[in-house]
């Protein structure tokens, strides 16, 4: 196996790991701090080292965008859209729509601050909107979380994977910083796999009629899907959980990070741990389904105190409260307005927390 290596922004690679994982189809309306990932679809369209990228277009909205990836999911095509917080509001409707049809796609989210327009620095308090939901009805989404440039690059193909696997779609939520943060990497060359679509609506003559739709009038209809969409949401509660540990075996503090935190946190452990605080980081992957049990597991070893960090005003913390149910101590830590904490912000809150 041979391996390519790159020198890249995060959004870069997470484009060109859509390619190499047989992107067929991107639909985008362009907005910072994610436009570099369009840039560079646009620019490897009709290149022959990627023969199934078939489609680009930059839509005149985003809620554009998001009907053209239902239409293009519909006949099995890997389809993918990127935005950021107040474009990927405008997608909640259509994210409702194709998970009611059980469409997959893959939907990055590079998260900026906010509310409202905000400005363009990194924040994670897209995290309620992508883990619960954010559309009406309800639903299972995967959210899937990258912490580098490698997993930038990586995340696209386990992300089409869960999306087919489970027919819903997946969100990959990043953030201002691991978008615009350049890594070296390699890129294994490996075959893009294909997937089973025999659902798919092809509009070919004579072919099997495939129906896809979220509209159910017939009430005894809808409780069967609900119970279906229900049923599926805890397979993959089941079955998806990932999450990283860095020490944790004795750990009496464990930091929870995610995303560029996670980063931060794994850089507070090594100082704490060299001011003889025994501190852990435990790193959600999927922030959807989101590994409580693993969490549970550190409780139950003897792990009494957990730090989050986030750069919000608390948003997983609420996930890490559920999942230890009042069995441990539980604070939060952060920022907000696109500033990031100093790894010595970590420490100290640790060492804190540690007395």
């Amino acid at each position: 196996m041979t391996e390519e290596r790159a020198f890249l922004k995060g959004n870069e690679a997470l484009a060109y790991g859509a390619l190499r994982t047989g992107l067929n189809a991107y639909f985008a309306y362009p907005i910072t701090p994610s436009s570099e990932i369009p840039e560079t679809l646009a620019a490897e369209w009709g290149r022959p080292e990627y023969p199934a990228f078939k489609v680009f277009l930059q839509a005149a909205s985003e809620l554009e965008a998001i009907s053209m990836v239902i239409g293009a999911a519909a006949t099995g095509a890997k389809a993918m859209t990127a935005t950021s917080g107040p474009g990927f509001s405008l997608k909640q409707e259509g994210l409702s729509y194709a998970a009611g049809m059980e469409l997959p796609m893959l939907v990055v989210d590079v998260n900026r601050a906010g509310p409202g327009l905000g400005n363009l620095g990194p924040e994670q308090t897209d995290y309620f909107q992508a883990t619960r939901g954010g559309g009406h009805g309800g639903y299972p989404t995967v959210v899937l979380a990258p912490a580098s440039v490698p997993e930038m690059a990586s995340f696209p193909a386990l992300g089409f994977d869960l999306a087919f696997r489970y027919r819903t779609p997946v969100v990959l939520l990043a953030d201002a910083f691991l978008g615009q943060l350049k890594e070296d990497l390699s890129f294994p060359d490996v075959p893009a796999p294909t997937y089973d679509v025999s659902w798919a609506a092809t509009g070919a003559r004579g072919d099997e009629r495939h129906v896809l739709s979220s509209l159910n009038l017939e009430l005894m209809d809808q409780s069967r899907h609900s119970h279906h969409l229900l049923d599926k949401r805890l397979r993959i509660a089941e079955q998806e959980p990932r999450a990283e540990e860095v020490d944790t075996d004795d750990a009496e503090v464990v930091l929870v990070a995610y995303g560029i935190c996670a980063r931060l946190a794994r850089r507070a452990v090594r100082l704490l741990r060299s001011r003889s605080v025994r501190a852990g980081l435990f790193r959600p992957i999927t922030l959807a389904p989101f590994p409580a049990r693993r969490l549970r597991g550190l409780l139950e070893a003897g792990r009494r105190k957990f730090l989050v960090v986030e750069l919000n005003a608390g948003q997983m913390v609420e996930d890490v409260r559920l999942a230890v149910e009042g069995g441990a101590e539980v604070r939060s830590v952060g920022e907000m307005g696109g500033l990031l904490p100093s790894s010595l912000d970590l420490v100290r809150a640790g060492e804190a927390m540690a007395r």
